[in-house]
């Protein structure tokens, strides 16, 4: 993420701009999973469970080193 943020502009502001946009954009069925993924992510954040989930690129990962 860049470092230059705007006058009054927060990283977290800066941070939601780009998803929001997109999801602004997108047909609400396009828009509905992504949206559903984000509020998992927060529910798991708020519940400070988040490192204990596996990431789908690590579980790749193994996966591809077991192949």
């Amino acid at each position: 993420m860049s470092a230059n943020l705007g006058k009054g502009e927060t990283i977290v502001d800066a941070l939601a701009e780009k998803p929001d946009a997109r999801l602004r954009a997108w047909k609400p069925k396009t828009a509905a999973e992504p949206s559903e993924r984000i509020s998992e992510l927060i529910d798991l954040a708020d519940h400070a469970v988040l490192d204990l989930g596996r990431s789908r690129a690590a579980e790749q990962e193994v996966l591809d080193l077991l192949d």
